[in-house]
């Protein structure tokens, strides 16, 4: 991470006529994620809502997450390296396209087939932002400065998606009331906004003119979407067919051969998907490891929070019985901690150091699921929790790109940093999976006198959800301490890129 600029050192605030040429474009672009935010915090309050109007357990509404987050991990790489040789632009557009016919898409589906199809495809919206970034950054350095002027539209475009989490939460949770409990009503407001976002995109970003000449590492690509999908396969047939079912077991292993053969492949690229010298260097892989430990938590204990809010304690002996708005604010709370964690981030690294900072984070995150275990039985319980949990995981989001830029070579910074983001993609779609069958673990050989009981997942199932997510936060910070001193500070990146 480079060395905070004081307003009056900051060429950017300098220099308004320049800043002024940039400003335009991360206007329409924070309209983007705007939109982004609304995406990720609308429909989590909405969860049961779906469940119930699509006629499914709750537990298989973390396979909508799962396959969003797939899609997301695999469309990072894929698009932004196609930002690289055709445009970022164009990419941009194409992926806005694409999410808003999933959005419209997710209104009109009637089935549990139709919906996830739809809603694996909205998770393209996860390419939003790295493309955003090298439109700005392909501006600002046309004008000569593009650190101070990325650093600061990327502070801007960031805030906006925070904004939108926060208001998509509090309005998903106000508007099914408003429009009757209606479920394909209520959906068709994100479907509006990103249908914006395209017009957005075409007539207010202009293209960069940026392309690298680079072919895509298509081979790469193919083993990567095969290995994932095989692996997330066998996590699908274990849950259907049960530990002892060989189809399960077999997928995965297969899986596993197959994410070898793109390590292999990837070895021999000259410009590879994923840089494993790069990945492996002990600066390095501890980041890249949080990055996907943290995915567990930050990605994958989302809708399990909400499906356990939603929970009626009179007939199932836990959760907390709230409506769709209840969850709106406890999801609005955790995601202004997350918002303070992130402003607390750079204080917190200047006092003690970035290593210290991402340990203590982690951490954080650790203790607040952990929380969860003995104190899960009031709302004030579960927002402490949360806050916790929180706090930690705003910083985690703000310093984990930092910390990779700041341990990787300069030519590699991107990839280091566009990594981040896709290994902690990998990680959420994972334990949505795992989470899907720790939430139905129960229910099926549960005996039940109700149609209400037999949609509600068993507690020992949100035990181990919050288990996991606490254990993989503790994980982390004892992981960071094998970063090597002062591998991640400001004096030895400025050393570095001397």
């Amino acid at each position: 991470m480079d060395t905070p600029l004081s307003i009056n050192q900051d060429p950017a605030r300098r220099d308004p006529v320049r800043w002024n040429s940039v400003a335009g474009i991360v206007g329409f672009l924070a309209i983007v994620e705007l939109t982004s935010g609304i995406l990720q915090g609308y429909y989590t309050p909405l969860m049961t809502d779906i469940a119930r109007h699509l006629g499914i357990h709750d537990a298989d509404v973390n396979w909508f997450e799962a396959a969003q987050l797939m899609v997301s991990a695999l469309a990072v790489p894929l698009l932004a390296s196609l930002g690289d040789i055709f445009g970022h632009k164009k990419m941009l557009l194409l992926s806005a396209v694409v999410t808003a016919l999933a959005s419209w898409a997710v209104v009109l589906s009637g089935s549990f087939t139709t919906f996830l199809i739809a809603w694996a495809l909205q998770g393209v919206y996860a390419v939003w932002l790295p493309l955003e970034i090298a439109i700005v950054f392909s501006r600002a350095r046309k004008l000569g400065i593009p650190g101070p002027m990325t650093r600061r539209a990327a502070g801007l475009l960031v805030g906006a998606l925070e904004v939108g989490v926060i208001a998509g939460a509090l309005a998903g949770g106000a508007l099914i009331g408003v429009f009757g409990g209606s479920v394909p009503l209520t959906m068709t407001i994100p479907a509006i906004a990103t249908t914006i976002c395209i017009f957005a995109v075409a007539f207010g970003v202009p293209d960069d003119g940026e392309r690298n000449g680079a072919r895509i590492d298509g081979g790469g690509f193919g083993y990567l979407a095969i290995g994932l999908l095989l692996l997330t396969s066998g996590l699908s047939f274990l849950r259907i067919n049960g530990t002892a079912s060989p189809l399960a077991w077999g997928s995965m292993v297969l899986g596993l051969a197959v994410l070898y053969v793109f390590y292999r492949h990837e070895n021999k690229q000259a410009d590879p998907l994923i840089d494993f010298k790069v990945l492996f260097a002990r600066s390095m892989w501890p980041v890249q490891l949080t990055a996907g430990l943290f995915g567990v938590s930050v990605l994958g204990a989302q809708i399990p929070m909400s499906t356990f809010a939603r929970t009626d304690p009179a007939v199932n002996g836990y959760g907390l019985g709230l409506g769709a708005s209840g969850v709106s604010v406890i999801i609005g709370a955790y995601v202004l901690s997350m918002l303070v964690g992130a402003l607390l981030f750079p204080v917190a690294a200047r006092l003690m150091g970035a290593k210290a900072t991402l340990v203590s984070a982690s951490a954080l995150v650790g203790i607040g699921y952990l929380m969860f275990l003995p104190l899960h039985a009031s709302l004030a319980q579960v927002l402490a929790n949360m806050v916790v949990a929180g706090v930690g995981s705003g910083a985690l989001i703000a310093a984990l790109p930092a910390a990779a830029a700041a341990a990787a070579p300069y030519h590699r910074t991107g990839m280091a940093t566009g990594l981040t983001n896709a290994v902690k993609t990998i990680g959420g779609s994972f334990a949505s999976a795992v989470f899907g069958l720790a939430l139905i673990g129960q229910v099926a050989g549960a005996a039940s006198n109700t149609a209400v009981e037999n949609t509600a997942a068993p507690l020992a199932g949100y035990m181990i959800v919050w288990a996991i997510c606490g254990g993989t936060g503790i994980v982390c910070a004892l992981v960071l301490l094998a970063v090597p001193r002062n591998a991640l500070e400001d004096a030895a990146l400025a050393g570095k890129r001397r």
